[in-house]
């Protein structure tokens, strides 16, 4: 299945700047993906 033009600004974006944790805006709210989403659950609880 092919990403969506989203998740492809995503992945583009995490294979510049892999080690930080990007957040991306969603309507009135941020969203954070895949590791990121994991790596954040983590630490914030």
């Amino acid at each position: 299945m092919a990403a969506t033009p989203m998740m492809q600004q995503y992945e583009d974006a995490k294979a510049v700047c892999g080690d930080a944790l990007l957040l991306f805006r969603m309507g009135d709210f941020y969203e954070l993906f895949h590791e990121d989403a994991k790596t954040a659950a983590r630490v914030l609880g």
